[in-house]
């Protein structure tokens, strides 16, 4: 299968506002029409599409160290489980990112921080589930409170197959992220090293929360991968001109 290289990560705007950490990050995505995912897309952005098509990716990984500045990782606060729901974005210039529709998080206090700064996050009961000899799976359960969405999904790693090709590139290649607030659309930039990543099978499929996002998709996805993880820094926000 061809390859498609690494983009360089764009220079972080200073200060760095937040340190992180990345791991055992689980990827599933499921193509859509570009019509659907133009529909959530910020002012000033455009859907990010490839091979004719939008996408849209159930993507589950542990945040562990988070911290503010380049300051060490906040005790419990900074270390925790999150699920997002994403589509991919583009600005005329041709920076890409992504929109997040939903991130379901553990930590009520990160929850309730994230929205008040335009994140949709969502306080859910939520599980990592590591692999072991008997079972090479690993994945994440999510259960919202009151009877809303749950997910359930693991993948069992293929590590001998290195994912390198250009739709995989494509979707994990993101370094900033496009939101609203306070009626405007702002990026906040990212930048990390290359995902080492690798090929992956469903081993769990059982998801509400694509769906509880407004987004429909049926039959498995099409691209399935995993990550050990990645160390990763935010940058200060900008404002999109032009999208108010």
């Amino acid at each position: 299968m061809p390859t498609d290289p690494w983009p360089n990560a764009p220079e972080l705007p200073r200060p760095v506002i937040m340190d992180q950490r990345w791991t055992d990050t689980v990827f599933l995505h499921w193509r859509i029409p570009e019509a659907v995912a133009a529909a959530f897309m910020p002012r000033g952005v455009v859907p990010d599409v490839f091979d004719g098509s939008a996408w849209v990716g159930l993507i589950g990984f542990r945040m562990q160290g988070a911290g503010l500045g380049r300051g060490p990782g906040v005790p419990y606060f900074g270390s925790f489980n999150e699920i997002n729901v994403r589509l991919y974005s583009r600005e005329a210039d041709g920076t890409r990112g992504v929109v997040f529709l939903s991130l379901d998080a553990s930590r009520l206090a990160v929850v309730l921080a994230a929205r008040a700064a335009g994140i949709p996050y969502v306080w859910s009961r939520d599980r990592f589930r590591g692999a072991s000899p008997s079972d090479p799976s690993t994945g994440y359960a999510v259960r919202r409170f009151r009877g809303g969405a749950r997910s359930d999904f693991a993948v069992a790693p293929e590590f001998d197959v290195e994912a390198s090709d250009p739709l995989s590139v494509h979707l994990t290649a993101r370094f900033g992220l496009h939101t609203r607030f306070r009626g405007r659309t702002l990026y906040v930039p990212n930048t990390h090293a290359p995902w080492p990543l690798f090929r992956a099978q469903v081993t769990v499929l059982e998801d509400q929360l694509v769906a509880a996002a407004g987004i429909a998709v049926s039959g498995p996805p099409e691209s399935v991968l995993f990550s050990p993880g990645v160390r990763t820094q935010f940058g200060r926000p900008r404002v999109l001109r032009g999208a108010d």
